[in-house]
C-alpha cells in the first residue's frame, strides 16, 4: 500500500466509509430564531449588566459542555429577549450552532465578534471549524492558524488545523498539531486520537492507526467513528475476521460493506466481493453503496488483470 496511486485511491474510496469525529458533537436542532440572535456585533456591558451577562454565559457554557443543547438554546433565547448581550454570549451562540451542524449560520456569528480582543481566539477557532466543515479550506486554515497563535491551549483549533494539514498532505505539521491538541488542557482526547488515527490511514500506515483507534475507544467506548475506523485499519492489514466481528447494536451490513471496500483497496478482490455480496444479501438489492463498492472491486480486479496480461505480452515481445 505504498504507491502514490494507491494512496489516492485509499483517500477517495474510504472517505465515505471512514468517519472523522467532529470537534463538537452534533445535537438536536434548537427552536427559536437562533441564526438571527446575533445579527449585530455585541458590545461588552459594564457593571451589573456585564456581571449578569457573564453569569448567563457560564450557564450556556456548562450546558454545551454537558451536551444539553436544548437548554443552551433556551438560555440564549431568553437572554436575547431580555436584551442581554456580550461578545462571549455571541461566541457561545456560534458554538451552539456548530453543535447543530449549522456551519453556514455559525460562521458569520463568530465573524461578528472576531475583532474583539476578549474573544478573538475563540471566535477565530469557531469560524475556522465552521469554514473547514463547509469545505472553505483556505479561509479555515488562516483562521485556525491565527487562533492557535493567539491561544495555544485551544485544542479544538489544533485538532481542526491538523485536519487541514491532512488535506494538504503536510504530515509533519499534521503530527505536530495533533500533539498540541492532545497536550491541551481539557481536550477531548478520544476525538483527537481518532482523527490522528485517520491521518495515519491516509498515509497508508494502518499499523500506526490501530493503536490510536483503540486508545480513542478506551477513552470513549461510544465513539462510533473510532469503532468504524478501527475495523477499516484491521481490514487493510488483512485481519478480516477481527474486522467483521460485530456485537449487539452493530449494523452488520454496514460493517461488511466497509471491510469489503478496504479489502478491495488492499487488492484482495475475491475477499472484497465475498464480503460485499454478504452485505447486499443482508440489506437487500437496494443497498446502493455496497453495490457500488462491489462494482468497484470487480472493475479494479479487471484492470489489474489487464495490466498483468499487458506485462506478460511485453515480456514475450522482448525476450
Amino acid at each position: 500500500m505504498g504507491s502514490p496511486k494507491l494512496r489516492n485511491l485509499v483517500a477517495m474510496s474510504l472517505l465515505p466509509a471512514v468517519a472523522v469525529a467532529l470537534s463538537l458533537a452534533a445535537g438536536p436542532t434548537l427552536a427559536g430564531p437562533f441564526s438571527h440572535m446575533f445579527s449585530k456585533p455585541a458590545k461588552e456591558q459594564k457593571g451589573p449588566a456585564g456581571d449578569h451577562a457573564d453569569a448567563i454565559a457560564d450557564q450556556v457554557r456548562e450546558a454545551l459542555d454537558e451536551r444539553r443543547f436544548v437548554d443552551a438554546g433556551d438560555i440564549l433565547e431568553k437572554a436575547r429577549l431580555d436584551g442581554v448581550k456580550s461578545p462571549r454570549l455571541t461566541t457561545l451562540g456560534g458554538e451552539a450552532l456548530l453543535a447543530q451542524g449549522r456551519f453556514a449560520d455559525a460562521a458569520p456569528v463568530f465573524r461578528s465578534v472576531e475583532n474583539d480582543p476578549s474573544v478573538r481566539p475563540m471566535a477565530l477557532e469557531g469560524e475556522g471549524i465552521a469554514l473547514s466543515e463547509m469545505g472553505r479550506s483556505d479561509q479555515a486554515f488562516a483562521d485556525l492558524k491565527q487562533a492557535t497563535a493567539l491561544d495555544k491551549t485551544r485544542w479544538r483549533a489544533w485538532n481542526a488545523l491538523a485536519r487541514e494539514y491532512d488535506i494538504r498532505h503536510d504530515w509533519k505539521e499534521s503530527k505536530a498539531a495533533y500533539a498540541q491538541a492532545l497536550a491541551a488542557s481539557g481536550a477531548e482526547q478520544a476525538i483527537v486520537l481518532n482523527n490522528r488515527g485517520y491521518s495515519h490511514l491516509l498515509q497508508n500506515l494502518p499499523e500506526q492507526a490501530t493503536p490510536d483507534f483503540v486508545a480513542a475507544l478506551a477513552k470513549d467506548p461510544d465513539l462510533k467513528a473510532a469503532r468504524t475506523n478501527l475495523r477499516i485499519a484491521m481490514a487493510v492489514q488483512g485481519q478480516y475476521d477481527r474486522a467483521v466481528t460485530t456485537g449487539a447494536g452493530d449494523d452488520r451490513a454496514a460493517v461488511l460493506n466497509n471491510v469489503g471496500l478496504a479489502a478491495a483497496i488492499r487488492g484482495d478482490y475475491r475477499e472484497a466481493e465475498r464480503l460485499l455480496t454478504q452485505a447486499i444479501e443482508i440489506k437487500g438489492d437496494n443497498y446502493e453503496r455496497a453495490a457500488d463498492n462491489l462494482q468497484l472491486a470487480k472493475n479494479l480486479e479487471a484492470r489489474m488483470a489487464t495490466q498483468s496480461t499487458s506485462a506478460v505480452t511485453t515480456l514475450n515481445d522482448h525476450p
